[in-house]
């Protein structure tokens, strides 16, 4: 998600796509901003058809500017209306406020470039009687169908800002009458007016001034300090090789010991090449397939499928199998779930996680919310953490870290049928779609 236009007082973010599932927001600042909407709207029927007309993707390109946002909304008839949001700016004094907040800690800046937003900067603000996110009566609508309170349009157009402010809070912070660049370039502003050394008085020993131990130079502490956002930009990283390197042939006319296969050793030697090659490049391996950067490296079984995945020749792959305990149908199962997300799709696929109650219910109400009532298939447990969708040959498997995996039902038995999804609903149409096809 980015936006395409150039100004830094306006941003335009191009239409999104429908959306799938219940929910529109992942974060807590996204569900504060639904909440101030929920809690404005007289009208819950509006609410509801708002929602059904960001979910099918009615809301146009949305353009942000200090205190509006503006977008095209469409009917089911094609009738298209311009709608306006309007939120109240801050002003000078109050951005001087907010800034002063800001620089006073260097977690609220990181937070920021993180494209989070930092709990206890809003905290902080409300404290100073700055409410940064919204409230009752914040958001104002504005429509040309002419309706006095919000309508499906601007309804919608607070649905999909919603989505927008999951990947940027600067969105919010361009409401409220400040860009990112301007933003930061304050902040940064004021972080060096601070680390500044103050001025010495005429014997040259300004309060601020510093000395080494028996008169060595020193540097100020206030300095030193502030110099974290005064850091001059990292070197260019070194040049990267376009491709792994080749690793050498061991087709000679010695022959080999016993137990030694040339075909599996040059294997081996490229996938390490093409290893260092992802590490060199700071690509995670989960992208390869394989545990990301940071994980526990895999065991020898799990090993085995991930460089099985690779699609190897069929006398290495069956060396593979043979070597971790599996048939080559296993080893073909468990090599198609590693590419679609490495060792936690083959835990998904392998190993049975028995749920607590807790658990449970979460996931139940997880399942329950992912559809409209009149949309919701039946879903029928087929034990641990497995719902199978009846009169389908699709299932829906829970991870243990919260994400739903695909299944379809081929040959008598279950197979991975595409990547995870944190919406249910999506790893289902996933599913479905397969078994279509």
């Amino acid at each position: 998600m980015s936006g395409y236009g150039h100004r830094d007082d306006e941003r335009t973010f191009a239409a999104l796509p429908p959306a799938r599932g219940a929910g529109f927001t992942r974060t807590w600042w996204g569900r504060a901003w639904l909440k101030a909407l929920e809690d404005t709207a007289l009208d819950n029927a509006q609410l509801k058809a708002g929602r059904r007309h960001a979910r099918a993707g009615a809301v146009g390109a949305v353009s942000v500017r200090p205190g509006r946002i503006t977008a095209v909304v469409k009917d089911r008839d094609g009738t298209a209306c311009r709608s306006d949001v309007l939120v109240r700016e801050f002003s000078e004094e109050e951005w001087e406020r907010l800034l002063g907040l800001a620089a006073d800690s260097a977690g609220h800046i990181a937070a920021l470039l993180d494209r989070e937003m930092p709990p206890h900067l809003v905290e902080d603000a409300a404290a100073a009687g700055l409410d940064l996110l919204p409230g009752i009566g914040d958001l104002v609508p504005e429509c040309d169908c002419d309706a006095w309170d919000h309508c499906s349009h601007t309804t919608a157009l607070c649905y999909q800002v919603a989505r927008l402010l999951d990947e940027d809070p600067f969105v919010l912070l361009l409401m409220r009458g400040r860009g990112e660049r301007t933003l930061l370039d304050q902040l940064q502003a004021r972080s060096a007016s601070r680390a500044a050394p103050p001025a010495c008085d005429g014997d040259g020993a300004g309060s601020g001034a510093s000395g080494g131990t028996d008169g060595m130079p020193g540097v100020p502490a206030g300095e030193a300090y502030g110099s974290a956002f005064l850091l001059p930009p990292l070197p260019d990283p070194p040049v990267v090789p376009a491709a792994p390197g080749r690793p050498p042939s061991l087709d000679t006319d010695t022959e080999p010991g016993p137990g030694v296969d040339p075909a599996a050793l040059e294997f081996l030697a490229a996938d390490a090449a093409a290893r260092a090659h992802r590490l060199l490049t700071r690509l995670s391996e989960a992208e390869a397939g394989g545990p990301a950067a940071g994980d526990a490296p895999p065991t020898v079984a799990q090993d085995a499928v991930r460089l099985a995945a690779g699609s190897p020749a069929p006398r290495i792959a069956a060396r593979l199998a043979s070597g971790s305990g599996r048939t080559r149908t296993d080893m073909d199962l468990a090599a198609r779930a590693w590419r679609f997300g490495g060792a936690a799709a083959l835990a998904v696929l392998e190993e049975e996680w028995a749920p607590d109650a807790g658990a449970l219910d979460r996931a139940g109400a997880r399942l329950s919310a992912a559809w409209e009532d009149d949309e919701r298939p039946a879903l029928r447990r087929a034990g641990g953490a497995r719902w199978t969708a009846v009169g389908t040959a699709a299932q829906l498997r829970l991870g243990e870290d919260g994400r739903w995996w695909p299944y379809l039902r081929s040959g008598g038995r279950w197979s991975p049928a595409g990547p995870p999804d944190r919406d249910p609903a999506t790893a289902l149409a996933t599913a479905l779609a397969a078994d279509a096809t």
